[in-house]
């Protein structure tokens, strides 16, 4: 009697159904695992705070722009695909031209990593990026040249930078430059006015009887009065010139393109302005005065520092005449 087939013919057979189901799981494994990594890409990106984007260069459109665009332009990632010139209305007035001509470069270079410029965000804010663009070298010959970028926000970077260069050039007390940095700045003022045939004047002034101040009226007083002279010389100086603290109670400052009778009107200026000032400590008021020396340059004159020793010693010739007076030389 032959034996009789108990499969029903009606259903699958099971290792088919079994392999099928198995490839079926599979399949949605990996499309879960290609959503888990496009969410956590997606994740990535609206976490960075540099923007990704990517330019067709010969027709100018902006294929793909990252989230954080949005965040730092303050500006519509969709107004920007359907007008690349968003992008590039965005940018700082002074900085478009570098922007436009840095961009360009990668044309011949591949790669441009140290373009660095400012924009202006929609509610009127000026921040700095750091934007490195590559050309795409895997497109296929004849196909568009698309370049790739990525725009990091440096501004707390550049504030940083700013305020460390503030740090390491100006006189803390007084924040007129210091004596390293106003004897640099001389020093190319000098080789400018040698170069051009331009005239220059070097000034030293000193407070007169500062010692007695800080010993009447004390240190604290006696920094206000150095502050107070300090803001004396900025506000009597001409744009342009330059003046600094040197030490102690000694200042100097340097007139670009100024000839001796100019520079001795300035001089004159600042002498009024600080005999106008008047101190009070306790009840007590006192006035200041101050000592001058005043020189030009001449073409014997073979660096900055001939200036400066020839201004201090008419400084000190000021002090011996009896103080509160100019001494040109």
């Amino acid at each position: 009697m032959a034996q009789k087939n108990l499969q029903d013919p009606s259903r699958p057979h099971w290792p088919e159904a079994a392999q099928t189901l198995m490839a079926l799981m599979h399949a949605e494994g990996e499309v879960a695992r290609l959503s888990e990594r496009e969410q956590l890409f997606s994740t990535l990106l609206v976490s960075v705070n540099a923007v990704l984007w990517a330019l067709d260069w010969e027709t100018r459109q902006v294929l793909y722009v990252s989230p954080a665009y949005e965040r730092i332009f303050g500006r519509s990632a969709d107004l920007l695909l359907a007008d690349s010139d968003q992008w590039r209305d965005s940018i700082y007035p002074d900085d478009l031209d570098y922007a436009e001509r840095s961009l360009a470069q990668v044309l011949d270079s591949g790669a441009v990593e140290d373009r660095e410029y400012r924009i202006v965000t929609s509610d009127a804010q000026v921040r700095w990026l750091s934007d490195k663009c590559f050309i795409n070298r895997q497109a296929e010959p004849g196909q568009p040249v698309i370049i790739v970028g990525i725009a990091e926000d440096i501004t707390d970077k550049k504030h940083m930078e700013t305020e460390l260069l503030r740090l390491a050039t100006t006189d803390a007390l007084t924040q007129s430059s210091n004596r390293r940095h106003f004897f640099e700045c001389a020093q190319q003022a000098f080789e400018h006015a040698q170069g051009k045939d331009e005239p220059l004047s070097f000034l030293m002034l000193d407070i007169d009887d500062f010692k007695i101040v800080n010993d009447t009226y004390g240190h604290q007083e006696g920094d206000n009065v150095l502050q107070r002279i300090a803001e004396s010389g900025r506000a009597a100086l001409r744009r342009g010139d330059l003046f600094g603290r040197i030490g102690g109670e000694e200042f100097a400052a340097v007139f670009p393109g100024c000839t001796p009778q100019m520079a001795l009107q300035v001089a004159e200026r600042l002498q009024r302005e600080i005999q106008r000032l008047s101190f009070s400590h306790e009840g007590r008021t006192f006035a200041i005065t101050i000592s001058q020396g005043l020189t030009s340059l001449t073409a014997e004159d073979p660096n900055v520092e001939s200036l400066f020793a020839r201004a201090d010693a008419a400084m000190y010739q000021a002090k011996r005449e009896g103080k509160n007076r100019i001494v040109t030389t």
